[in-house]
């Protein structure tokens, strides 16, 4: 079996009055992350580690912020699309280990929502799919609470 790894790491800005997109539902919060899309930065890292993992390039070679069609674009599209390009290429996920760093809101309640959409999205069980949440402790731009970022790893194999 042929196995390969990747690494995905996405950030966005938090503005007031913004929808929060994060794993592919909307979290309460008076902030939300912005950006060309739907600035969901968890399923960004999710394709940047998958696409990488594949050796497909990155989420912006594939999905430019030039390009207007993908203007406030629902990120779930374009993991499904991800998806398929890595499954034309042979290979159908592992597993996936992510972790989101916010200050606030605390997301931990939220984690199950968003392993089950994340799931349904990829075609995938959800127990292929581990989210974790932490904060910076108030130090950083994460921690200023100006921002939100995550981190993931995917392990892909050939089918």
């Amino acid at each position: 079996m042929k196995i390969r790894v990747g690494f995905g790491f996405d950030v966005h800005q938090l503005k007031k009055g913004a929808d929060f997109w994060l794993g592919g539902i909307i979290i309460p919060h008076d902030k939300g992350a912005v950006g060309y899309s739907d600035a969901d930065v968890l399923i960004h890292a999710i394709c940047d580690a998958l696409l990488g993992a594949a050796n497909l390039g990155d989420i912006g070679y594939h999905f430019p912020d030039t390009n207007p069609k993908y203007k406030d674009v629902d990120s779930k599209i374009l993991l499904s699309k991800v998806m398929k390009m890595i499954r034309e290429k042979g290979y159908e996920l592992g597993n996936i280990d992510s972790t989101i760093c916010l200050q606030k809101p605390k997301v931990g309640i939220y984690i199950p929502k968003m392993k089950k959409s994340l799931a349904c999205c990829m075609s995938v069980p959800q127990d292929l799919i581990s989210i974790k949440a932490t904060t910076t402790e108030k130090i950083g731009f994460v921690g200023r609470e100006e921002g939100v970022s995550a981190y993931c790893t995917v392990l892909i194999n050939n089918i």
